[in-house]
This record gives structure tokens, sequence and C-alpha cells, in this order.
């Protein structure tokens, strides 16, 4: 008997006032894994707890395999459980089934063909065996020593306690738990946070062989790369959330297409409507003309006159019909991709070529060493690093932030800016349309506007900056830099918080960038595909 499908029908949830899904409906069958995309506070996760039954949804249904798992961003075990006891409640319905499945084959081998009830225990074992099969249950003790190790988990005792873990040791253990049941269905809430690139790959090999349905809410584009076998963006769109067939190549294919269709109605909307008014506007004028009638013309002039008349106003009432529906109905302007603005030209050739910044035998004790940096004014440098290798610690010497050993040379007026990964602004009562004004000055913001650049929710501009998010605080901080950028850019952890949207058009601006950028990141799509250099850092 095939494993059932994941169905949701016209799911609508409230959340604060606000309605968070508007008329969901999914359906993941067996073998599908479908990513969730979309901006922070879209409904990912809203959805997520909704198919898992943990929140109960306004309207609609959703049927759900019995046993389905479900990944929280929040630990769902208490913190004095141990790794063991975690592992044992993950094998717990493999070993069911094996006992089961003995329990079932004595009951057989103990009751003659003919007796009226081997038919029903001969059904009752094969419908364990089939449960047993698609668990993989008689490799889960295996299964669970496999998926400690490929989750860097392998060396931690097993009688460690989870409020001894860290925090990222605690979401890989309720990862790994999932892994090891082989849920008939699966819910991922952003599954590749705390993983190293080791065991993110890892990951993507195991969901890839699970033989039921998995739904992922991911900002990983790689992730959603090698797995997915479709996207839906939860994006407000007006025929609701799309459904993308194929992986996160095939989407941004596909939205490239999208993109080209919408720019190329908007520009012939945009002529046919310059031609109406043109068309309009001289009919109109023709329809009262001030010259008198010629001699040859006095006979007849009054009967031809008021045919002529008659026509010029049909056309302009035409005109005018149809300029009217094509205002009405026509496409909104295609939202700017994220840029920087452009430096002015003294700023960004000032000095020449000679490096911005030089670094020799640097080392701040205990956090980075480094023989040698040099950035130069156009340089694009991606620095690279497991976690305490010294990547942010590097942007805050470049920066002038913090003090370091060895030599720092850094040109005479530079221009620096740094995103950090918790932004704080001096000001938190001030709202963010105000900070951003201030910080830029009235002429600057005017000429980028903040609501333009896509990085803040139009709500969100009059709040005060300290009721923000971290993620939003660093979307505000990342808009100063794009809307006045420095001769020398520092981005730590750049991607953190944005949706894969906006890392692309991140990603689009950088290779265009108006000065130097360094870059700190994780991200593994990000490095895949960075075109600079690169400066690996070694813990």
């Amino acid at each position: 008997m095939p494993q059932p499908a994941l169905l949701a029908h016209d799911l609508v949830r409230t959340l604060g006032g606000r309605r968070v899904l508007d008329g969901v409906s999914l359906t993941a069958a067996p073998g599908q894994r479908i990513g969730l995309i979309g901006e922070n506070g879209v409904g990912k996760s809203t959805l997520l707890r909704v198919l898992a039954g943990v929140d109960v949804p306004d309207a609609g249904r959703v049927s759900r395999p019995p046993g389905l798992g479900l990944l929280h961003q929040e630990m769902p075990f208490g913190a004095a459980w141990s790794i063991a006891t975690v592992l044992n409640e993950a094998l717990r319905e493999a070993r069911e089934d094996l006992a089961e499945l003995e329990r079932l084959g004595e009951e057989l081998a103990g009751v003659s063909q003919d007796d009226p009830g081997h038919q029903e225990l001969l059904v009752a074992y094969g419908r364990r065996l089939e449960q047993a099969e698609n668990r993989e249950s008689w490799d889960a003790d295996r299964r669970a020593a496999l998926v400690l190790d490929g989750l860097g988990l392998g060396a931690v005792g097993h009688d460690r306690t989870l409020g001894s873990l860290s925090g990222g040791q605690r979401g890989r253990l309720a990862l790994a738990a999932l892994l090891v049941r082989r849920p008939p269905a699966l819910l991922l809430d952003e599954p590749t946070n705390h993983l190293d690139d080791g065991a993110a790959a890892f990951l993507e090999e195991q969901i890839r062989g699970l033989p039921g349905a998995v739904v992922a809410a991911s900002h990983d584009r790689a992730f959603l790369d090698a797995v997915c076998t479709d996207l839906i963006d939860l994006d407000p769109s007006v025929d609701g959330p799309v459904r993308h067939g194929g992986n996160y190549t095939a989407y941004l294919s596909a939205k490239c297409v999208e993109r080209e269709r919408w720019e190329r109605r908007y520009a012939e909307e945009q002529t046919e409507l310059e031609e109406l008014r043109n068309s309009a506007g001289v009919s109109a004028r023709r329809v009262a003309p001030d010259r008198g009638p010629r001699d040859n013309e006095k006979m007849g002039y009054g009967h031809r006159a008021g045919r002529v008349q008659s026509q010029i106003s049909r056309r302009v009432r035409n005109a005018t019909r149809r300029l009217e529906e094509l205002e009405r109905a026509c496409v909104a302007q295609p939202p700017r991709p994220l840029r920087f603005a452009a430096q002015e030209l003294a700023a960004r050739t000032a000095g020449g070529p000679q490096p911005l910044v030089s670094l020799r035998h640097v080392r701040v004790r205990g956090r980075l060493t480094l023989d040698a940096l040099e950035v130069s004014p156009t340089d694009s440098v991606l620095v690279t690093g497991g976690n305490g290798s010294g990547k942010s610690t590097l942007l805050a010497v470049l920066a002038g932030r913090l003090a370091a050993e060895g030599e720092v040379r850094r040109r005479s007026s530079l221009t620096v800016g740094l995103l950090t990964q918790d932004t704080v602004f001096e000001r938190p009562g001030r709202t963010v349309r105000d900070t951003y004004e201030v910080s830029l000055g009235v002429e600057r913001a005017e000429e980028v506007p903040l609501g333009q650049l896509g990085l803040l929710h139009e709500a969100d501009l009059d709040k005060p900056v300290g009721q923000l998010s971290v993620g939003q605080r660093r979307r505000l901080a990342l808009a100063l830099l794009v809307a006045r950028p420095p001769q020398l850019l520092l981005l730590d952890e750049p991607t953190n918080h944005l949706s894969p949207r906006l890392c692309d058009e991140l990603e689009a601006a950088l290779g265009t960038g108006p000065g130097a950028i360094v870059v700190a990141s994780h991200d593994r799509w990000l490095r895949r595909r960075w075109q600079g250099r690169e400066v690996p850092l070694e813990p």
C-alpha cells in the first residue's frame, strides 16, 4: 500500500489581526520535496505548524499521514533529557515494528492455513512489514550512528543532557532524531541552521533518500537547489502562492523569464498609452477647426464639415475610452532590483591604485592570526572559514574598530562601512524613516527612497528602530550602505535574514559594486558563485 500524500486545502490563519495564510492549498505526494520560500513573515513557519497539526487554521482542512514529523526551530525535548533518551524515542517505532513482526510471525507459524484467523494475521503481517520496510527498521540502529556522525554529533557522549549542549548541537540532535525515525512525511523549518558544509551535504543526501513527502521552509539556496522537486513562493501575488516545478536553479530561470515578460509588457503598454494620449489630444484639437470655408467649399461646407467633425469626435471618444481602459488595467512598473548607488568619481579614484588597507603579521590574541592582506580600491574579497576562524574579527580590524598586533596601514580619509551581525542604532526611539533620512541627509534620502529598495516593508518604516527584529535592523543598516556606499564595504554574513530573492539581488549588486568589497560568509550558494578572490581562515 503506497504512503498517503499530505494535502491542504484553502488554509486561512490570522495572527495578531493579520491574515498570515490566505487560502493556501498544497499537495505533497510521496517522493515530492517541496521548498517554501518568501520574505520573513509571509507565513512559512505558520504553514508548517498548521500542516503538522500543532496550530489550527481558522478555515480550510489538512489531511496528513499518521506519524508525520516536524522539525521546529525550537527544540521539542526537555533540558533534562539525555542524548540516549532522545535516540531511544527516535528508535522506538522501528523497534516496535521488529517486535511486532516477530510476534506476528510466531502466531502465523502456530496457526493452520485453514484456520479462519490465518488470513487476518497474514494481512496484519503484510501491513507491518511494509511499514518496517518504509522505515528501514532493520537498519535503524546503524542509521542512528551514521546520522549522528554525519551531523557532527558522533563524538558527543550519549549521557550528555540537552541542557549541557549548545544551541546548535540541540538543533542538530532534533534533526538527527527525525532522520532516524524516517516518518512518512517530514516538515522542516530552516533545517540547515547550525550546519557546516559537510553536515549540510549529508542532510541533503539523507532527505533525497526519503520515500515520503518533504516540505521545508528555507533561506538556504544551496539546500533548495540540491533537494527540492518543487518550490512554492509565498510572497504576496495577485493569484496567491505560486508553485514552481524543479529546484532553485529552475526557479531562477522561470523568474528571469517572468521578469523579462513583465518588463516587455510594461514597456509596450507605456508606449501605447503615450500614443493614445497623443492621439486623443491631437484629434480633440481638430474637432473645432478655426479656419473658415474655402471658396470652392462654400456650397457643401456645412455638410462636409459636420461629417468630418463627427468622424474626429468618434476617434477622440474611441481613443479616450481605450486610454481609460488601459490606464485601469495596465501592469505596474516592475520594481527596481537592489543596486548600490553610484559613488562620486572622485571618491572612487582618489589615491590611485594603491591599497586601501594593508595588513602585515596581524594578530588578535585568541581570535585571529593573519600573515598578510591587501585590499585594493576595486577588490572583491570573500573571507571564508569555520566558526571561530576569525572572519568577523578580520572585518572589525579592517574597519578600524578593533586594535590588533602587527602592522595595519589604512589610506587617509578612507570611508568605511561595516555591516555587523547584530546592528544597534544610537537612537532606538527614532523611526526607521527618520533614521534613514538623518543618517543620509534629506537630499540623498530623496534620491534613493528607502521604500524602493525592497529591504523593509512600508508598514515598518514608521516604527521605532528599537522595535525592529535583528533581521530588520540589519536590513536598515544595509539600506544605508546601499544608498551611500563607502570606498571600503565590509559585510559580515550579509545574506542572513534575507529572502532568497533579496540574496540574489544583493549578490548581483555586489558583482557590480561601486568600490572595494570584503564579504565574510558561510552561505554556500554565494561562495560557489563568487567571482572575486578568496581568503580562507583557519581556526
